[in-house]
């Protein structure tokens, strides 16, 4: 297995002076001509290079990582008041904690997976912050969880296909602190003590940060959007194994799914179906709990032709 690429150890990302975040300029293999609120950067960009290694790194197994294409890397605009001041803000706390225990913020890099599956719903959480949405509270800690950044791996296998077939990851700076242990299926949702800032599920070997609620928009810098295919790292994430699976048609993600209903019914039986996704996502319920829900709501027969309509627009594209 390929040694694995720390990006704390990359000052081609970020370079921090007295805590502080000073974002590169952007070269000629940065394309800033997007409205969004992330900046695609090129293969042959140093950030790109830096940030595709260590996620292609940290997938573990060659035959993961060697099947692994990233499609994308795009960066967090910088532009606009709003975003400068959640730099400034993360800077404002990072000398604040670094104080607190005695010079040292504790500041590393981790993956965020979001539950739909969708850029644009990380694209939200890059313009707008974490929201209740975000807040796992089954896993051991109530708040935000991201895995650090050498074990892409743990946060890959979280993130759902897109209807086009692709994973997104957040990859983000995160304040820790001074942590403390969580265990596995704790519902603590806040330091036990003023002496800590942050949990982790293993104080030597952290294979999970957890962001408690009050801090997740302070203590979380989002950077980077990772976009990227895997077709065996789907077959692991459902428990198979062996050579990955070839299917005949596409699959259709539940975050696709949801926007095709949405389409086809009235918004009382699509709140039903909404929260109890909603209640997924937040891993309070297992994926054919979800199915049977929709299938109560919506009705075999509406699920089968929107899949079939799916797959119809699949083939004339192909």
């Amino acid at each position: 297995m390929a040694a694995q690429v720390e990006i704390e150890d990359q000052s081609s990302v970020t370079e921090l002076d007295n805590g502080e975040i000073f974002d590169p300029p952007l070269s000629d293999d940065a394309d800033s001509s997007s409205s969004s609120s992330t900046i695609l950067l090129r293969q042959g960009n140093q950030e790109h290079d830096v940030i595709r290694a260590c996620f292609l790194s940290g997938l573990g197994p060659a035959a993961i990582a060697g099947d692994t294409t990233v499609v994308s890397v795009r960066k967090s605009s910088t532009e606009g008041i709003a975003t400068r001041a959640k730099h400034v803000s993360f800077r404002i706390f990072t000398e604040a904690v670094a104080r607190k225990n005695g010079g040292d913020p504790n500041v590393k890099y981790g993956w965020y997976a979001a539950g739909g599956g969708s850029r644009e719903e990380i694209e939200r959480i890059v313009s707008y912050g974490f929201s209740s949405r975000e807040i796992d509270g089954d896993s051991g800690g109530v708040g935000v969880h991201l895995v650090p950044s050498k074990y892409s791996l743990l946060a890959a296998e979280g993130a759902e296909p897109d209807n086009e077939g692709l994973r997104h990851l957040l990859l983000c700076r995160v304040l820790l602190g001074k942590s403390e242990e969580i265990v596995s299926g704790s519902k603590q949702s806040h330091p036990s003590s003023s002496e800590f800032d942050s949990g982790v599920d293993d104080l030597q070997n952290p294979r999970k940060y957890v962001v408690w609620s009050s801090n997740m928009n302070s203590h979380v810098l989002p950077g980077y959007i990772v976009s990227f295919k895997s077709p065996r790292l789907r077959v692991i994430g459902r428990g198979g194994g062996g050579a990955p699976a070839r299917p005949g048609s596409p699959w259709v993600s539940f975050a696709a799914l949801m926007s095709m209903l949405a389409k086809s019914m009235d918004a009382s039986r699509m709140n039903l179906i909404m929260r109890t996704y909603d209640d997924f996502r937040k891993r309070k319920i297992q994926r054919d709990q979800l199915v049977r829900k929709m299938r109560q709501v919506a009705g075999d027969n509406l699920l089968a032709q929107i899949i079939k309509n799916h797959r119809d627009k699949y083939k004339n594209r192909v």
